[in-house]
């Protein structure tokens, strides 16, 4: 794992943490789905996830890579 990897998880970690100490369970709930979903559509944005093949699994369809 590099160093911007692993500071990524450190920065990551400590937002959420805040976020459940100063604000509570539900907060830290709709934090992490917003992360999540910024870290997919950064994904889809750089080319790095294609969205038809998740979606393909989603339905049941085997990809062959």
């Amino acid at each position: 794992m590099s160093s911007t990897a692993t500071r990524a998880g450190i920065v990551i970690g400590t937002v959420l943490a805040l976020t459940w100490i100063a604000f509570g369970f539900w907060a830290f709930v709709f934090v992490a789905v917003a992360m999540a979903i910024g870290a997919i559509v950064g994904r889809v944005i750089e080319g790095k996830l294609d969205l038809s093949a998740v979606v393909g699994a989603f339905r049941g369809k085997r990809s062959s890579s």
